[in-house]
């Protein structure tokens, strides 16, 4: 019985020593849980600047709202291929950079980026993620970009008419929710195309106008200059030369 139980005792040290092996320190100024053998990180209100960089390979939730982060950065999440929620709301985001979401798992069901100061997104942003996508309280600017942005994402249902444009291509459709813009039939491309059409016609009208003006600017330049000669000439002491040369260059005239 005695030794049963000696080696009882040294397979459960052996297992604790090689969870705890296993087991990864949670990020500074944070909070980790366990979830049914996955990690949950909270590091919300902890004034928190940027994202931490050693968050645990299975975080299958990341809380950072309430922090004073201002980007996310390229692969801000790359290697957490266990990650299902992240709460990013409520902090002073202003740049989300291309390939931000890139290494996630598509397993990733919610992410939360509500009350932040972003304006824009860049192409591809949320990838092949199926996530439903809280993007409520932003002052976004309503453009073809972040129209194309939003037809390839899932909003969050319960939020999707706080998606609203701060400011736009046109200024009849600020203030308004972006899905009802665009599913009033509105194409935010096509209004783009036709600024940068009516852009270039106005300059390219500039530059003609430009040249039309040195052209006659040049030949009234000319006619002065050829009316003074003649002036001259016609006070020179009379002779033959001076006079064909008077009656050509008043031909000219």
């Amino acid at each position: 019985m005695g030794c049963a139980r000696f080696q009882g005792l040294i397979s459960a040290l052996v297992l604790a020593v090689a969870l705890i092996s296993r087991a990864q320190p949670c990020p500074k100024n944070c909070h980790c849980s366990d979830r049914n053998g996955l990690t949950v990180v909270q590091c919300a209100s902890r004034k928190l600047e940027e994202i931490p960089s050693d968050l645990p390979e299975n975080t299958v939730s990341l809380q950072l709202a309430s922090n004073r982060i201002t980007r996310i950065p390229s692969q801000a999440f790359k290697g957490l291929r266990r990650l299902q929620e992240l709460d990013m709301s409520g902090n002073t985001i202003e740049v989300v950079e291309r390939g931000a979401f890139q290494g996630v798992s598509e397993g990733l069901q919610a992410v939360d980026l509500s009350n932040n100061l972003l304006h824009a997104l860049p192409r591809d942003t949320f990838g092949r993620l199926h996530a439903k996508i809280n993007l409520a309280g932003n002052p976004w600017h309503c453009e073809c970009t972040l129209q194309e942005v939003l037809r390839e994402l899932q909003l969050d249902p319960d939020t999707v008419n706080q998606v609203s444009c701060r400011t736009a291509v046109r200024e009849e459709y600020a203030g308004k929710p972006v899905v009802q813009v665009l599913d009033s039939g509105v194409d935010l491309c096509n209004i783009k195309r036709k600024t940068t059409d009516v852009a270039m016609f106005i300059t390219m009208f500039g530059w003609f106008t430009m040249v039309i003006a040195y052209v006659v600017y040049y030949v009234r330049q000319n006619r002065e200059d050829a009316r003074r000669h003649l002036e001259y000439l016609k006070a020179l002491p009379s002779n033959s030369g001076s006079r064909k040369d008077s009656d050509t260059i008043s031909t000219v005239l």
